[in-house]
C-alpha cells in the first residue's frame, strides 16, 4: 500500500509517499480500506515530535478516517468485511489502508460523502466534549469562539447554534469573519494577526462592547498566546473559559481574573476523554452523526488533497491558514462534497 511517511523529526517538507507493506489486524482490530483522511493541527504537531504522545518511526499522520472494514481480527464480533465506518486512531490515517481497534470505529451510511464523515471526528467531538461536557453550555448563553474560521472553531459555531447559544465569532481577518457567519455564527469580532499588550486591550474591549454588560459566559479557545488573557477578561460571573490548544503559544494569565470574575478555567483534552471514558465519547461521536444526518452541522471541508499532496494540507494547517476543514481524498474518485 501507499503511505505518507514521517522518517525523521522535521516539518511537513521531510514527508514521504512510500510504498509500505500492508497491515495485518491483531484480534481486536480491523483494517479498514481507507477513502479518505481529515487533516488536524496536532498532524504538524506530530511529526515534529511536540506533541503529547510520540510514535515510533516511520509513521503516517492523520487521526481521523472514513472507510470500508477489508479484514477483521478474530475476537472482532462487532464488525463485519463491507462495512463502512469511520475510526479514530492516534495516527497512522494518511494511508490506503489502517489497522484499529474495533472499539474505535462507528458505522456510517455508504451515501454520504467520505470527506466529510472523515471530518466529523476530531474537531466536532473535540467541540462537542467540551461545549457539552465541559463546559455544560445552555440554550440562551453567550459563546465566544476564538479561531473561529478553523476546525474547532467552525464546528464549535455549528454546534454552539444546535445547542441554543448565541455565538460570537472571533477571527483575524473579514474572510474568516464572513466564512463563521456563513455557518451561523450571529456576530463577528475582529482581532489582529499578532497581538501585542495594547492589541489584547482593544480585543478585551471589542468583546465586552458586543457582549453587553453581562459579558460572555463560555469561550472555547483553541488559539492560546495573548488572546487567552483577553477572552478571559471579557468572561461573565460563573463563566467557562475552555482551553483546547495553543497554536498562538500557551497562554500565560494573571489568576487573579478567575477570582475577580468568579469563572473557570477548564482544560479540554479530548484524546485523554477517548482514552479513560471510550463508551462516553463513542456515544458522543454517535450523537455527532445523528445530527450530521438531520442536517444540524455540516463538516465544512474546504479543500481535498490527494495523498501526493498531503503534506501540502498540513503545511496549511501549521500556517493557520486552512478555512474549515482539509480532507485527504485516498480513494482517487476526488468525491465530492454534498453541502
Amino acid at each position: 500500500m501507499r503511505a505518507l511517511l514521517s522518517r525523521t523529526v522535521g516539518g511537513p517538507e521531510t514527508l514521504t509517499v512510500d510504498h509500505v507493506d500492508d497491515p495485518s489486524p491483531a484480534a481486536d482490530e480491523v483494517v479498514i480500506d481507507v477513502e479518505a483522511c481529515g487533516v488536524n493541527f496536532p498532524d504538524a504537531l506530530l511529526i515534529m515530535d511536540k506533541y503529547q504522545v510520540l510514535p515510533p518511526r516511520p509513521f503516517s499522520p492523520g487521526s481521523e478516517v472514513c472507510g470500508f472494514v477489508s479484514a477483521t481480527g478474530a475476537s472482532v464480533t462487532t464488525l463485519k468485511v463491507g462495512e463502512r465506518v469511520i475510526a479514530r486512531c492516534p495516527w497512522g490515517g494518511m494511508a490506503e489502508k489502517l489497522k484499529v481497534s474495533a472499539e474505535r470505529c462507528l458505522r456510517v451510511p455508504t451515501e454520504l460523502p467520505a470527506v466529510e464523515l472523515a471530518t466529523l471526528q476530531f474537531t466536532y467531538a473535540t467541540a462537542f466534549h467540551a461545549l457539552h461536557d465541559r463546559a455544560a453550555l445552555r440554550e440562551g448563553e453567550r459563546l465566544l469562539v476564538l479561531g473561529a474560521a478553523g476546525g474547532i472553531g467552525i464546528a464549535a459555531v455549528e454546534l454552539g447554534k444546535a445547542f441554543g447559544a448565541k455565538v460570537f465569532a472571533a477571527a483575524s481577518s473579514k474572510e474568516k469573519l464572513d466564512f463563521a457567519q456563513e455557518r451561523g455564527a450571529d456576530q463577528a469580532i475582529l482581532y489582529p494577526a499578532a497581538l501585542d499588550e495594547s492589541g489584547s486591550k482593544n480585543f478585551a474591549a471589542a468583546i465586552k462592547s458586543a457582549a453587553g454588560p453581562e459579558g460572555i459566559d463560555v469561550v472555547i479557545d483553541p488559539v492560546g498566546g495573548a488572546y487567552t488573557e483577553a477572552a478571559l477578561r471579557a468572561m461573565g460571573r460563573n463563566g467557562r473559559l475552555l482551553i483546547v490548544g495553543f497554536p498562538a503559544g500557551i497562554a500565560k494569565v494573571p489568576m487573579n481574573l478567575p477570582l475577580l470574575k468568579s469563572c473557570a478555567i477548564v482544560g479540554v483534552d479530548w484524546r485523554s476523554f477517548n482514552i479513560h471514558e471510550p463508551k462516553r465519547s463513542a456515544n458522543n461521536s454517535r450523537r455527532i452523526i445523528e445530527m450530521y444526518e438531520k442536517g444540524q452541522i455540516a463538516p465544512a471541508v474546504s479543500q481535498i488533497f490527494s495523498l501526493d499532496q498531503a503534506a501540502q494540507a498540513i503545511r496549511q494547517i501549521s500556517q493557520r491558514s486552512a478555512l474549515g476543514k482539509l480532507a485527504i481524498d485516498m480513494s482517487g474518485s476526488r468525491c465530492l462534497l454534498s453541502r
